[in-house]
């Protein structure tokens, strides 16, 4: 039996960007151990037609836990995603100039999943570290929640197998955001995830702490 080990993905940039902060935050913590398992990172591309398939390839080797990394330039904080939804419905086209509208991720399944990570222990943990963190009720319809989805609902028959997704912001020399958003420094972002990643590895109930949204 293989040593456990964490997957942890980012996405390659879009929509005109070089880089994608997932994916930076990603690889440099390619490697670290975080309790019992070693972290093993993968690029998923932002592509609707193939990022599923390569989530997938991943999957098959058995991850112990899963946190996949996207990018979300109008947040100014880590955002710790709670619910998946089973919907598509594209903004801006994916890298291969495609735009799906109103549609389902999975033809069939349920409407939502719900995150199997400790959502808000990971939120006070990077909190601690004095980087902004916040629960989100929404991960969008672009290929960040159709990835979010297609893991939890791979997953739906391995219960034991904390599973979530993680949108960051903006780096400060990328071009702004579509929103309120402000741009956080790699350096800030990579410390805050490392907490977070450490809040999952340390297993337990999760916080009880005030977390839901009035709108």
């Amino acid at each position: 039996m293989s040593p456990p080990w964490l997957l942890l993905t980012g996405f390659e940039p879009f929509a005109g960007d070089t880089l994608n902060p997932s994916w930076e935050l990603a690889r440099r913590l390619d490697g670290e151990r975080f309790g019992a398992w070693t972290v093993r990172a993968r690029c998923l591309p932002c592509r609707f037609d193939t990022a599923p398939a390569v989530l997938g390839q991943a999957l098959a080797d058995e991850p112990a836990a899963v946190v996949c990394l996207g990018l979300a330039g109008s947040r100014a904080a880590l955002s710790v995603e709670r619910v998946a939804v089973n919907l598509v419905d594209a903004r801006i086209p994916d890298n291969d100039g495609v735009q799906p509208t109103d549609q389902p991720v999975v033809a069939g399944a349920p409407s939502a999943y719900f995150s199997r990570l400790p959502v808000k222990a990971m939120v006070h943990a990077a909190q601690q570290t004095g980087v902004p963190a916040e629960l989100s009720l929404s991960a969008g319809s672009f290929v960040c929640n159709q990835i979010f989805y297609t893991l939890l609902h791979a997953l739906q028959h391995r219960p034991s197998i904390p599973a979530g997704f993680v949108h960051v912001p903006r780096l400060p020399d990328m071009p702004g955001g579509d929103g309120p958003g402000r741009p956080l420094p790699l350096d800030d972002q990579w410390r805050g995830l490392r907490a977070m990643l450490a809040a999952v590895a340390a297993g337990g109930p999760d916080r009880r702490d005030f977390g839901g949204a009035l709108d």
